[in-house]
């Protein structure tokens, strides 16, 4: 379903000197060609709903009311009449970014979000969201005065009921249309549609919202027509964004699910996939559908999830064409884990001990902050290194092993979010990665400033979130600033054969002490008792040589 907007004096964007034309006509004309001519062939991306229209892109300025009847009243901008914020500027990062991306100047999403709009909503105390009308993470109430963390189980752990909960939770988002945000389907050059008079924005439900966030984040800059596409970006992988991104992404998503159930103690649930060996343990028709009979790759008749059908399909059109992915649902989730026989390393799961491996690496990231970054405890849990942090070009491990062990929708980066195993995966990565942050009390210094993969600079606005949210707002522990926390028992740390070995010649060679040094009391105890009496003999002796002399003497 189309979110039509009438258009009525828009035209489309041409050249600079159509522009100077269109300006000598009409001052309307010429501000909106000029916008239009600098988002030519450029994508676009998700907005409230109130500022997907012509004239809140024209202006730049997407600041709307709490309450949406009283739109348009500017003195309603992001709840000003009640105290809750103002409309100001957007702030975005100018630092330098990596090599990896050579094309500025050319994608949209470069400073983010800026060549869609640069003013927002900026919300006051514990008041959030694109238009201030709710609560900071952690808090609740009309207010935002009531302190509330959710906690994050493991799906195993949950009574049946509350996994049936989750499920129903999950397919309630994949059938309910996101309330606020709408997604554009054309480039900029495209977004109007003169014939009929609308421009080209579409509904979406809550669940393929998450998963267009993330295709949108992974995306090629798209060069024009006949030009294709090319690479080298990626705002939400490879680079120190990974585990903030993704942190806000499951955030969002538990944000929406707590307004759809009108429940703000709602927790997304974890999957603790670092358990070895090659069987799916959550992959039961109760709770994320079994294999089926009826194809090795799909999902048991029996799961809900089975019904399901994924959108963002079609890369290669996208790439090649200059579309975007749209609402559009074709094809079912595809799993078959352990069965890409091909690469037997990703037939196994990972083991609990990489996790804990994985803990130890002390520094956050390193130089180049990539996925060929060494003793980098983001590159190591995101799955490029060895678990114990040393980068290896062969290795898949931790998060990346899980993606590849599903073999099938959830082994693709731009459909992953398809399959909901996704969502379980990565609160379980976020864990791993919030226990990181508290064994190594890390501040914000650890995370790199600037020369990141673009996108991964750490003031940068995070693709394409809005309202506009920066990776050093999620680079905290999570209870005290994000309003959750999770329940995980972590295992011990299995031994080494070295270690093993060390600790036997260590209690070798302290028996053998505890043996020398009992010994040696025992002797010193029987020599002190020798030492005690001789002198008793020694008095006795000569009294009686003195008794015998004094006999002699008589």
């Amino acid at each position: 379903m189309k979110f039509v907007v009438p258009v009525s004096a828009l035209v489309s964007a041409g050249t600079v000197q159509h522009t100077t034309m269109w300006c000598s006509r009409s001052w309307r004309f010429c501000s909106v060609a000029m916008v239009f001519t600098l988002f030519q062939d450029l994508a676009l991306a998700q907005f409230p709903r109130q500022c997907a229209t012509p004239e809140a892109l024209v202006s730049g300025e997407c600041c709307p009311g709490v309450f949406p009847q009283l739109s348009p009243d500017a003195s309603d901008q992001c709840g000003a009449t009640v105290g809750r914020g103002l409309c100001g500027p957007v702030r975005v990062d100018s630092r330098p970014h990596g090599p990896q991306y050579q094309l500025d100047g050319t994608d949209d999403r470069e400073q983010w979000p800026i060549r869609f709009f640069n003013r927002t909503c900026i919300c006051v105390g514990r008041f959030y969201g694109y238009n201030c009308g709710s609560c900071r993470p952690g808090w609740t109430g009309d207010n935002c005065d009531q302190l509330l963390v959710a906690v994050r189980r493991n799906l195993l752990d949950l009574r049946p009921e509350e996994r049936q909960r989750f499920i129903n939770a999950l397919d309630l988002a994949k059938t309910s249309v996101h309330p606020d945000y709408v997604i554009a389907t054309r480039h900029y050059n495209e977004l109007i549609d003169q014939e009929r008079n609308t421009t080209n924005f579409e509904n979406i439900s809550i669940y393929d919202f998450f998963v267009w966030t993330h295709y949108y984040s992974v995306s090629k800059t798209f060069l024009g027509p006949g030009q294709g596409s090319a690479g080298g970006i990626d705002f939400s992988h490879e680079g120190p964004a990974f585990l903030t991104w993704h942190r806000y992404h499951l955030m969002q998503l538990e944000r929406d699910i707590q307004n759809l159930l009108q429940d703000p103690s709602f927790a997304l649930p974890y999957w603790n996939f670092a358990i070895g060996g090659n069987e799916c343990d959550i992959c039961t028709d109760d709770l994320m559908g079994a294999r089926s009979n009826f194809g090795q790759n799909l999902l048991s008749p029996n799961s809900v999830f089975s019904r399901w059908q994924i959108v963002c399909e079609f890369v290669e059109d996208y790439e090649s064409l200059g579309t975007i992915c749209n609402n559009t649902a074709v094809s079912p989730i595809r799993r078959n884990p352990a069965g890409n026989i091909a690469r037997p390393m990703v037939q196994r799961l990972p083991e609990p001990e990489d996790v804990l491996v994985c803990l130890e690496v002390n520094l956050f990231d390193t130089p180049p902050f990539f996925s060929n970054s060494t003793e980098s405890f983001r590159n190591t849990i995101e799955g490029y290194s060895e678990p114990s942090g040393q980068y290896n070009s062969t290795v898949r491990s931790l998060h990346n092993l899980a993606h590849l062990f599903l073999n099938g929708t959830g082994g693709q980066t731009h459909l992953s979010p398809n399959d909901p195993i996704f969502v379980l995966l990565h609160t379980f990565t976020d864990a791993v990665f919030d226990e990181w942050l508290r064994r190594h009390n890390v501040d914000f210094n650890q995370y790199p400033l600037e020369n990141t993969p673009i996108g991964h600079n750490r003031q940068y606005n995070m693709v394409p979130f809005w309202p506009p949210v920066t990776n050093n707002e999620m680079f905290v522990l999570a209870p005290d600033s994000l309003g959750y926390s999770y329940d995980v028992q972590w295992p011990s740390r299995a031994l080494s054969s070295t270690e093993i070995i060390t600790i036997a010649v260590i209690a070798a060679l302290v028996l053998v002490a505890i043996v020398f040094a009992g010994t040696t009391c025992a002797v010193r105890r029987r020599t002190k008792k020798s030492e005690v009496l001789q002198p008793l003999l020694g008095e006795s002796y000569p009294r009686y040589a003195e008794d015998k002399e004094n006999t002699h003497s008589v």
